[in-house]
């Protein structure tokens, strides 16, 4: 079939092979039914950039179903299989997921082969599946990872330490999400979590880091497409690309240093705790012609916004996966996020299927 990224770039011959985790699917006895839209080459948030048109949310289709993997996102709220693959640079299995409602999972980098995958960036780009639940989630996961396929293990929520990231993670929430997210944190408290409060020390400097990284890393893989057919490349995604090519060597050297030092933060704030916690997304599914939103009076970029809350997990190459906790008002989903240690997706997914039990 034929591998395309949604772009007009590759055109439309199939891959040399399968990717080495769709050939661990197929040989653990997987059916697979079809490959998902997604944003063009995984460069946006919205999933609304694609040679295929626009991906829709199936619980509005006026608004965004997240990027960039937000084919595999919708096609398992639709109930076209029952979990998919996506990719997660600085996000795009955890914003679809929190924008339709469902699990993602990010797992620790390194763990899940990237062999076969069209690449973003190869500091951040992680694989990992969408599902329904943890429990899917978590199998198929096994499977990824070569792991033992197992049942998550769901045991009492009283006593279970957590950490709640604040500061930075919390100061630009929309308003629907803040409300559910506060209230699921009281259910949490109520149930017998024990629940601290952290920030991280360089949290603002995330997103620079985020963008200096993955834009060199991208104008590399794309260098030869950009000098033979250019046109060929939506416009907002080829500027992305292009930004890359102006990238200071300096200035690469000192970004992935700058992981070096979120990575070690993300690990100090989990030292005595079991899991972070903070929301999946600081917005609610945006319509797909929207460019900003306002809050707290001030007019925001959609893309910053949809990515502020997972960026830091790929630096730091912590396991992070998102579940839903709630609807806004507009009865769009609200979701949470845990993470948990580096290497140690496992124990993440325990907990993420406690808490899941607790607050369905």
């Amino acid at each position: 079939m034929p591998t395309t990224a949604a772009s007009r770039v590759r055109g439309y011959q199939p891959a040399p092979s399968d990717a080495l985790v769709t050939s661990r699917l197929k040989a653990a006895g997987a059916v697979l039914v079809g490959k998902t839209n997604l944003h063009e080459f995984a460069f946006g948030t919205t999933s609304g950039v694609s040679a295929f048109g626009a991906v829709r949310n199936p619980i509005d289709v006026s608004r965004s179903a997240g990027g960039s993997s937000g084919g595999s996102a919708v096609s398992v709220v639709a109930g076209m299989a029952i979990a998919t693959i996506g990719t997660d640079t600085g996000g795009s299995i955890r914003v679809p997921a929190a924008a339709c409602g469902i699990v993602g999972l990010k797992p620790g980098f390194g763990e899940v082969p990237r062999d076969g995958v069209v690449p973003l960036s190869s500091t951040f780009d992680h694989v990992g599946p969408l599902a329904r639940s943890v429990a899917d989630a978590a199998a198929v996961y096994g499977v990824l990872a070569r792991r033992a396929v197992r049942p998550p293990a769901i045991r009492p929520l009283k006593g279970m330490r957590l950490c709640r990231l604040g500061g930075y993670m919390e100061a630009l929430l929309e308003p629907g999400v803040r409300t559910v997210y506060e209230h699921t944190i009281e259910r949490l408290r109520a149930g017998g979590a024990v629940i601290t409060t952290v920030e991280l020390p360089h949290a603002n400097d995330i997103a620079s880091i985020y963008l200096v990284v993955s834009l060199a890393e991208g104008a590399a893989y794309h260098a030869k497409t950009l000098e033979r057919c250019p046109e060929l490349y939506d416009p907002s995604v080829r500027l992305r690309v292009e930004q890359g090519r102006y990238i200071l060597a300096e200035d690469y050297l000192r970004a992935l240093a700058g992981c070096g030092v979120i990575r070690e933060e993300v690990s100090a704030a989990l030292a005595d705790v079991e899991a972070l916690i903070l929301p999946g997304s600081a917005i609610a599914a945006p319509r797909l012609d929207q460019e900003t939103i306002t809050i707290d009076g001030e007019e925001l970029p959609v893309r910053g916004l949809m990515l502020r809350l997972s960026q830091p997990f790929n630096l730091s190459g912590h396991p992070a996966l998102v579940m839903p906790c709630g609807t806004t008002k507009e009865h769009l989903p609200v979701s949470l996020q845990l993470v948990g240690q580096r290497s140690n997706t496992r124990a993440l997914l325990d907990v993420g299927a406690t808490i899941e039990a607790a607050i369905r």
